[in-house]
């Protein structure tokens, strides 16, 4: 899901160090992959990422917030923080990274000093609140560690993680009296009655445990917290503000541990007091569980002492193994966007299971995972395109098995007994269209990747396949396509469960099961059923048969003919199959001639002003939402890859920078960025479960992946530079390549890629049709 990119330009000061942050610096080492990563790329405009501090694919994700907002204004602060705004609310545990539905921001902690304040207060009023104003010049940011100074209270902020632990180090200005609001409404996702019930539980002088049961996104989504602290409490407050219900004064338990202070409510809020520190800092560590407060206190001995700088040092090498998967060389500031690329596609799917392996799954019970490590925040109809392909290269076949096995285990656990479609937090939000956990299953199995139980993984995407009351499927069945007047959004759901067909169809050929094979390979041809050859077009069509009308092919709305976009993004979307494309469109000339007119288009700048995620456009194209990303590849399927590379030329050249509003529109927890990984290699999975990449052209200088396997592939672009943006000849492993298209066992061989650059187009690499990459049906 994107949105529209703000074209302001912000200054970046993320490389200052904060007064009073005395903490050495590991990404400043020379050679360090997490000192080229621009933590604040997407942070602005609509890129809906955050700056705080996590681990790869970890469960907390601890970072700022500067906005309370409603429901109706919630989408602009989505991941919690805007670098357009000048003041910060608190810090939370839990973010999305570029989604496009705003949720999470649990156990919001705020640090002060002077007189107490209970309410966040207004942003454009000082002193009106807990929230206190900041300056870009007082911030610092890397993976694994945030730091800001919070101008009206006075205190400096560090924050650090590990997997499922947040930690705090709080510095107050000498004299003052030390203080941290815990707020626990609506919080920063200020949604009208959002909070079900809530919990507090004061453990001695130094724990805090709590729970919140939220109706948000996810309805029903239990999250339980654990917070400790680094000195006694002096004092504390633990309020119901919602009802005027209210416990004051510090009580110590005393000698019976089962004597506790405890405060239930639909609105709580704690006023926790420190007294007068000095120079002595207070950190706080905050560890999160979906099963209990016994699993959070667990939770938090993942971290067992109180030294930040070595916890943050831990962070750091964390990041740094995590990136050098790959080994980037090219100049500024191309590197710091392809390594902070890399790094917005190692946030998601997160950990989501307490240490003893116990989950709250889709049915809101507690499991048990049994030799794999649980993950969640799976935004499926984004990231199969490429976040999920990326991530079989650059992670280790674990952790991709750990993927497919969660996905398994979701669909076992669902009440209707599907994969999930999007899901966060272990429970479905039915946000997007496809059953789009199918590919990324496929795809994983096709590259050799083990460690799930292959029957199992078909019978889960062959129930979501033919599971009649999910988004028409019983009409898609029964008329090989959705019809518009049964079902909303009937076009593109037709072509997006004829790809997730056909990888069920590659999937079960591959493990030997032919009639299952040819019963979705056949259902992967429905795509045809709603191309309308005349107009160029896919279309929706009646159960009647024909298609509707009027048609405008710019047309787009919610629930209208399809998805997040128009005719215009949508009609080429049959990947398995673009050599059908080709026919439909009278040849190679048809195709692209008809590509060129997507980017060359002169649209009204309000013909998509009302669709907030279309977004990013040249023309026609969309490079801010998903449905767009694979166009500017599809010249190579018909014999022209010199169009793609002209066109990739303008697509990095337009969609991303490294500066705050770096990107087109939302990342969509990875995939916008995961794009950019591979373009900037010089190569694309158009269609996952082929297991090809499409050829394209490099950016950078030299690009190795250090394969899981042990092995490494390097690409190298010879004569690269702005002026030389075309492919001359490539070869892989010093013999010329004369095909258009990379396989995955080229890559996990190991070698190298050589793209020798020059300034104009060589026409006829890549033209016949032997040399052009896989579809389901033959070029004719």
């Amino acid at each position: 899901m994107g949105k529209r990119h703000l074209l302001a330009t912000l200054p970046l000061a993320a490389s200052l160090l904060c007064a009073g942050f005395a903490a050495a610096q590991p990404g400043a080492a020379s050679g360090s992959k997490t000192a080229e990563v621009n933590v604040f790329i997407g942070t602005g405009g609509d890129g809906h990422t955050f700056p705080g501090a996590t681990r790869p694919f970890g469960m907390i994700q601890l970072s700022p917030d500067t906005q309370v907002r409603h429901f109706k204004q919630s989408y602009p602060w989505a991941a919690g923080y805007r670098y357009e705004d000048d003041s910060i609310l608190g810090f939370s545990h839990t973010h999305f990274s570029g989604a496009g539905h705003s949720d999470l921001g649990d156990v919001l902690l705020m640090p002060t000093s002077g007189e107490l304040k209970l309410e966040p207060g207004y942003p454009e009023r000082p002193f009106s609140g807990y929230r206190s104003r900041f300056s870009h010049k007082d911030e610092q940011a890397e993976p694994g560690y945030y730091a800001v100074k919070l101008l009206d209270n006075e205190v400096d902020v560090e924050l650090t993680a590990s997997e499922r632990v947040g930690l705090h180090r709080y510095r107050f200005k000498p004299g003052a009296q030390a203080r941290v609001v815990l707020d626990l409404r609506a919080s920063i996702y200020d949604w009208a009655g959002k909070n079900l019930w809530s919990r507090l539980r004061l453990r001695g002088q130094d724990t805090l445990t709590g729970m919140r049961e939220t109706r948000g996104w996810a309805p029903g989504r239990q999250l339980y917290f654990a917070i400790r602290f680094s000195r006694p409490l002096a004092g504390h407050q633990l309020m119901n503000r919602e009802e005027g219900v209210e416990y004051r004064g510090f009580a110590s338990p005393g000698k019976n541990p089962a004597e506790k202070v405890v405060v239930e409510g639909k609105a709580l809020e704690a006023a926790l007091d420190f007294g007068q520190l000095g120079d002595t800092p207070l950190l706080v560590k905050v560890a999160v569980s979906s099963v209990s407060e016994d699993g959070a206190l667990d939770n938090l001995d993942e971290m067992p002492g109180w030294d930040f700088d070595a916890e943050r040092s831990r962070a750091h090498d964390a990041w740094e193994q995590a990136l050098g998967a790959v080994e980037i060389e090219a100049p500024q500031p191309m590197k710091r966007m392809v390594y902070t690329s890399l790094y917005h596609s190692l946030l998601a799917p997160s950990l989501f299971m307490d240490r003893s392996g116990q989950y709250r799954g889709p049915d809101n019970q507690v499991h048990q995972a049994d030799g794999f490590r649980f993950h969640s925040t799976f935004s499926l109809w984004d990231t199969y395109r490429a976040l999920h392909p990326l991530l079989t290269l650059i992670q280790p076949e674990q952790r991709n098995a750990d993927f497919v096995r969660s996905l398994i285990a979701s669909q076992q656990a669902s009440p209707y007994g599907i994969l999930p479609v999007w899901q966060f937090a272990g429970l479905e939000t039915w946000c997007m269209i496809g059953y789009h956990a199918v590919p990324v299953i496929a795809d994983a199995y096709l590259k050799g990747i083990r460690g799930f139980d292959p029957e199992q993984a078909l019978r889960a995407m062959t129930a979501s396949a033919e599971y009649g009351p999910y988004g028409g499927l019983q009409h898609y069945m029964k008329y090989g396509y959705v019809p518009i007047d049964l079902e909303p959004e009937a076009a593109s759901k037709t072509v997006e469960y004829a790809f997730d067909d056909w990888t069920i169809a590659r999937m079960a050929e591959k493990m030997g099961k032919q009639d299952v094979a040819a019963r979705y390979y056949k259902r992967a041809q429905n795509w045809r059923n709603v191309f309308d050859a005349k107009t160029g077009f896919v279309r929706a069509r009646k159960s009647t048969g024909e298609f509707r009308t009027p048609f405008n092919p710019v047309q787009s709305n919610f629930g209208s003919d399809y998805t997040e976009g128009s005719a215009w993004q949508y009609s080429w979307y049959m990947p398995h199959d673009n050599a059908g494309l080709v026919k439909f469109l009278g040849g190679d000339a048809g195709l692209q001639a008809k590509i060129d007119q997507v980017f060359d288009a002169k649209i009204d700048a309000n013909v998509y002003a009302h669709m907030e995620d279309i977004s990013g456009l040249i023309g026609h194209y969309a490079h801010g939402n998903e449905p767009s990303h694979h166009v500017a590849y599809l010249y190579n399927y018909a014999g022209a890859p010199w169009k793609t590379q002209g066109r990739l030329g303008q697509i990095v050249a337009s969609q991303y920078k490294d500066a705050p509003d770096g990107l087109a529109g939302n990342d969509d927890l990875g995939q916008t960025s995961a794009w950019l990984a591979f373009t900037a290699m010089g190569f694309y999975p158009v269609a996952p479960g082929t297991n090809e990449y499409v050829l394209g052209r490099p950016f950078v200088e030299r690009a190795t992946l250090n394969l899981p396997n042990g092995k490494r592939f390097t690409v190298r672009a010879v004569n690269l530079s702005s002026a030389n943006g075309y492919v001359g000849n490539v070869t892989l492993n010093g013999q010329p390549l004369a095909r258009s298209y990379l396989r995955h066992e080229d890559i996990l061989a190991g070698g190298e890629l050589v793209f020798t650059m020059q300034a104009t187009p060589n026409t006829a690499w890549g033209k016949d049709k032997s040399a052009r990459p896989y579809t389901q049906t033959a070029y004719q």
